[in-house]
């Protein structure tokens, strides 16, 4: 656990640790000594974007960034920053974490700021500096038990370097000094003449009934006590927040309640993880015992290829070292192998008993304010840790403990100056498992495990083309599970599955046949739309902040068979055109779909439409559409053409014909109109497709 509670900057257990917003914690000394002016911390960032977008191509950056919910409002669009306001007069209308206001502002309003060490994540402040940020109160209680108990010393808080051992606290400062810095930095004169300097000890106990006290009452109101909890805004208020009207139509439950709550959803996950810890602890125990079993194994053997060789007379003594030798080569990349694995999985246990120790301290904290300050991302780590906690244990040995060889003692006198080893004998034909396979809309997983007793390399999947065409490989690689995606809709595919070794391959596995869905579903897709686009429902409903018309396409693209979508008129002012069509995945997203040679789409306003491709209109037909009015359109790839519905009538004629390759849905709109698409439709009776042709 000591893992836990060591600052990240100066690797020493956690002094005064503040809480940053992206759920990470430092040291308060820490983060004053980083923070920097926020014009040379926009340079620094502007720089290394620049740097990023150059290497990756315009791709995303190399860093994950925590989750924050988007009710927080912690994230700046212009600097992709955190920038924290402690002035009382800009809380009205914030959210909070905590008792801790954190507004979203420009870095050019912030005056300092400085980069997470561990996340990268940038954090502004106002002229105040870091001290604004909370302090992590839960954090800071354990690591003063955990010093307890190891009877550690308290440190000073201003040595740079191999820090003494504190002697003084200032009751008014708040801060520990050895005699050095007392004297130097905290002189009985002046101003200072009238603090107060307490025994480190007894600044300690006085530290921890202050941080009691005043961590209680609400912020905005001094003297209500924290009762009620904010579901949406995920922050600690008092009663009187509830009555003006702040979280009017919130979800607001009481303090105790929640924290109660939360402590029983960590409790069960910890309970879960503490589990599969058990197992890997048993696992690690098995590691070990093949350890052992390799030393046995070997001697045993050893003494067989003694055997066989003394039988052999003079001739075999030639080559019985060069074979004894080789099997003590293979023992020690064996052992070193089983070696490794048992580091690993070792690691990886302390690092998951470290944090079961620390979860399990937090859920002794009393305040509940102070957990709920800590309990969100700490819920998010175990949760993580407990889903890969199977996959990075790797519970199963890399190597087996037995020797795959057999000595070759039948021949004559003249062989015996080649006699060696057999090589390894290649792996048989690998399983499937049929129920961790599946298929969803146009993909297929398929799992699979090697052959028993068998050593693996490398393994080849083969799918056919869904018809009953020739197989050809999708996926060559150590891992036994694979999701192949962009398949063809409404068809049976065949997936089998071999696998090799330096030794030769195996037979191919039995084959296993998966369904794709007869209908598409998808829904719209936010990472490739154009950033004035917005979204809900799930990325089902759009509209948009620009007049401009803007291009979005739906997540999956058709290159095969018939497929039907339609989308609500939700919203329709000022008498809009919006577009409704299908395109190419690079059509140009700023400007009308089918203005372009990239997109074909049904160009309509509330009295006619149009149909429209390259900056073409063609197919003029009267009749619109209104607010609640429903557009379908039908995509036949068979026969290579886009027809349009209003209101399930057919509007119009054939709008395309031959069209070939991969399409996408795609709707353009602005701010006027609020589209939903709707997906997984039966295909529209076919009479009326043929009534068109």
């Amino acid at each position: 656990m000591e893992d836990e509670l060591r600052c990240p900057v100066c690797s020493r257990l956690y002094t005064t640790p503040i809480l940053l917003p992206c759920s990470h914690s430092l040291c308060l000394q820490c983060a004053v000594q980083r923070q920097v002016p926020a014009q040379q911390l926009n340079n620094n960032n502007n720089s290394s974007s620049s740097s990023d977008e150059n290497s990756s191509g315009g791709g995303g950056g190399e860093y994950d960034y925590p989750d924050i919910d988007d009710k927080l409002s912690v994230v700046s669009e212009t600097d992709s920053g955190v920038v924290v306001n402690s002035r009382p007069g800009s809380y009205v209308g914030t959210p909070s974490i905590g008792n801790i206001y954190f507004q979203s502002l420009s870095a050019g309003d912030s005056s300092h700021g400085f980069a997470c060490p561990v996340c990268r994540k940038n954090v502004y402040f106002d002229e105040n500096g870091a001290a604004t940020l909370p302090k992590n109160r839960v954090l800071e209680a354990i690591v003063d038990k955990y010093v307890e108990n190891k009877n550690l010393l308290l440190k000073c808080q201003l040595c740079e370097k191999d820090a003494s051992e504190a002697t003084t606290m200032c009751e008014q400062c708040e801060v520990f000094y050895c005699d050095r810095c007392r004297d130097s930095c905290h002189p009985a004169r002046g101003p200072l003449a009238r603090h107060n300097l307490v025994p480190a000890s007894t600044g300690k106990q006085l530290i921890r009934t202050k941080s009691k006290n005043q961590m209680t009452r609400c912020f905005e109101h001094q003297d209500e006590l924290l009762s009620m909890y904010c579901l949406s805004c995920r922050c600690a208020m008092c009663y009187i927040c509830v009555q003006d009207g702040q979280h009017l139509d919130h979800e607001v439950q009481a303090l105790g309640a929640m924290c109660k709550a939360q402590k029983a959803e960590l409790s069960q996950i910890l309970q879960t993880l503490s589990e599969k810890a058990r197992s890997g602890t048993e696992f690690i125990q098995r590691l070990k015992g093949m350890t052992e079993r390799v030393q046995t194994n070997r001697k045993e053997f050893e003494a067989q290829v003694v055997t066989q060789c003394d039988a052999l007379i003079e001739a075999v003594k030639r080559r019985k070292q060069h074979l004894l030798d080789s099997i003590r080569k293979e023992r020690d990349q064996k052992i070193y192998n089983l070696k490794e694995q048992v580091s690993h999985c070792t690691g990886k246990l302390q690092r998951t008993t470290g944090l079961l120790q620390f979860s399990i301290e937090v859920l002794k904290e009393q305040d509940p304010t102070a957990f709920l300050q800590v309990s969100n991302c700490l819920i998010n780590r175990v949760s993580s840790t407990d889903q890969t906690f199977n996959k990075e244990m790797e519970l199963e040995p890399r190597v087996p403990a037995e020797f795959d060889w057999t000595l070759d003692n039948s021949g004559a006198l003249h062989a015996i100056e080649s006699l060696n080893f057999f090589q390894m004998k290649a792996p048989g034909a690998p399983m499937i498992i049929p129920e961790e396979c599946s298929a969803e809309n146009n993909s297929v997983t398929i799992a699979w495990q090697p052959h028993p007793g068998s050593i693996v390399d490398v393994y080849t999947l083969e799918l056919d083309d869904g018809c009953n065409g020739p197989f050809r490989e999708v996926y060559c690689g150590r891992e036994t599970i694979c999701t192949v995606d962009g398949l063809h809709f409404d068809s049976m595919y065949h997936a089998r599955i071999k696998a090799l070794n330096h030794a030769g391959e195996s037979e191919y596995s039995g084959p296993i046949a998966l369904q794709t869905a007869e209908v598409a579903w998808f829904t719209l897709e936010k990472l490739t739309a154009h950033p004035e686009l917005v979204f809900s429902n799930e990325n089902s409903t759009v509209t948009s902040s620009s007049f401009d018309d803007r291009v979005v396409l739906g997540q999956i693209g058709f290159s095969k068979g018939i497929h039907y979508w339609e989308i609500t008129i939700d919203r329709y002012d000022n008498q809009p055109d919006p577009v409704f069509g299908i395109a190419r995945f690079d059509v140009n997203k700023e400007m009308t779909l089918g203005k372009d040679d990239k997109g074909w789409g049904m160009y309509i306003d509330s009295h006619r439409s149009w149909f429209r491709h390259g900056g073409e209109h063609t197919g003029r037909t009267d009749g619109g559409i209104g607010k609640g009015c429903i557009v379908g359109a039908l995509l036949d790839l068979n026969q290579g053409t886009l027809s349009f519905y209003v209101n399930d009538e057919p509007h119009g004629p054939i709008a395309f014909t031959n069209l070939e390759g991969v399409f996408f849905p795609a709707i353009s709109l602005n701010r006027n109109t609020q589209c939903t698409i709707h997906t997984g439709l039966d295909v529209p009776f076919e009479k009326e497709i043929f009534d068109r042709q």
